[in-house]
């Protein structure tokens, strides 16, 4: 739901007084990032604050469970000695803020470029794997009813049920799905499992963590969903080169997990929830959307993270080939056809949208916090824009060949098939996110070429 900031400020003072938080002495401020919800930071009686809300009501409808189980969950992560944020009150209706939470702040930043450039980024490895190790302590007896377990299989169906109902036309997230049900592992013993554990949620100060957010997807399930998410391509940003978190290694990180948990970790069945989780993002991202579409949430931020979903394609397309045969994985891209530019005439969709994008830049300076953040989030989405009019495709008919990915009548074994995805990733994500770290290394690794 839309709030001016007086009914932001006038929301927070009630909960403040019923919580005994005091009085609010410095108005509320957004925080930026947050791809689901939104975060406040706030001053109540000169302490600091973080405020943690839906979007709208809308935006809860459907969630396995609430915000008052999520602050019970993260209460519980700290009594296991998670380095977890304190809760100090949950929202309740007559507050007029919506659904959330209010947690005392911590110090630190979540900003992964930050964090990444840090002194000690193996020291700070060391600590997420310690603190991990200490998330998947808990058992259902240690938290809230209504945290779900997670069915293997089931969770499987309900992606292939999403990826239907967003049209069923991506081969790459079919291919996806059909090896997920032919390779998914036996169930082992449930642990928590964080859910969405990766840098942008760990807050760090130096080198050292301070705290671990974003509970909201919290569940019961296999440890390696967790380990594997915080590794996967998208969550190391600029530093593709460090496996583990954009960290170090994943024998560093599995050794310091396997320290604190007693457990060794299975390198079978992380590739297999390293793969779950990209099916996973890429769907997350393809429905952001449909949540803009709906009115459900029209931040910009929405439209944009959709056009994020060809970076998992890539990812996963990495991931799969190594089950491809090596003649199909040798064989040449097809030729890209070259987009002729017109330089007459009047100014075209992509050199307005350039205009824009460079204006915008201009103005950079006088935006601070989230409007600043959106201002980037508006430049994205105009790049894409100027980039659309040059993408060029192999020909492959998408619907056509996702249903057959699904089926199991074709396959990476299908003579030229994989040289087609691999052509139509690259120019989906080049077009969509042309500094997507990963986008590189494919090119490089695919044709041969810098």
């Amino acid at each position: 739901m839309g709030m001016s900031p007086d009914e932001l400020s006038a929301g927070l003072a009630r909960v403040c007084a019923r919580a005994g938080l005091g009085a609010l002495s410095l108005e509320p401020q957004r925080l930026t990032g947050g791809a689901v919800m939104e975060s406040w930071r706030f001053v109540a009686d000169d302490s600091a604050y973080v405020l943690r809300r839906a979007p709208s009501l809308a935006f809860m409808e459907g969630r396995p469970y609430g915000h008052s189980t999520e602050a019970a969950l993260i209460e519980a992560a700290r009594a296991k000695g998670v380095t977890a944020p304190e809760v100090v009150a949950v929202l309740e209706p007559g507050d007029g803020l919506g659904s959330g939470f209010i947690m005392r702040a911590l110090p630190g930043t979540a900003d992964p470029k930050v964090i990444l450039g840090c002194d000690d980024p193996a020291g700070l490895l060391r600590q997420a794997a310690r603190d991990l190790a200490r998330i998947h302590r808990l058992r259902q007896a240690d938290v809230p009813e209504g945290v779900p377990v997670m069915d293997y299989r089931a969770a499987i169906a309900d992606l292939k049920a999403q990826f239907i109902e967003a049209g069923g036309d991506r081969p790459i997230i079919a291919l996806g799905l059909k090896w997920l049900e032919d390779n998914c592992p036996p169930e082992v013993e449930p642990v928590l499992n964080h859910g969405d554990y990766r840098m942008g949620n760990l807050l760090v100060e130096g080198s050292t963590l301070t705290g671990v957010l974003d509970w909201e997807i919290a569940h019961f399930g296999d440890r390696h969903e967790d380990l594997a998410f915080g590794c996967m391509a998208v969550w190391r940003f600029a530093r593709h080169d460090r496996p583990a978190l954009g960290l170090g290694s994943l024998a560093d990180y599995f050794a310091a997990y396997e320290a604190e948990s007693g457990t060794r970790a299975d390198p079978a069945r992380f590739r297999f929830w390293t793969i779950y989780r990209t099916v996973w993002w890429a769907l997350g991202c393809l429905k952001m959307a449909a949540q803009w579409r709906s009115g459900a949430d029209r931040m910009l931020e929405r439209v944009v993270i959709s056009r994020r979903t060809s970076e998992q394609e890539l990812d996963l397309l990495l991931l799969l080939e190594e089950d491809a045969p090596e003649v199909e994985r040798a064989r040449r891209l097809p030729p890209r056809k070259e987009t002729a530019h017109d330089t007459a005439g009047d100014a075209t969709i992509a050199e307005i949208a350039t205009a824009v994008a460079e204006w915008l830049a201009s103005v950079k300076h006088r935006m601070e916090g989230h409007d600043r953040f959106q201002l980037a989030v508006a430049r994205n989405a105009l790049g894409i824009i100027a980039r659309e009019p040059e993408l060029d495709f192999s020909g492959i008919d998408a619907k056509d060949l996702s249903d057959h990915f699904l089926s199991g009548d074709e396959s990476l074994k299908t003579k030229g098939l994989l040289a087609k995805l691999r052509f139509d990733a690259l120019e989906m994500v080049r077009v969509d996110s042309p500094k997507y770290p990963a986008l590189a290394l494919a090119h490089k690794n695919w044709t041969g070429e810098q």
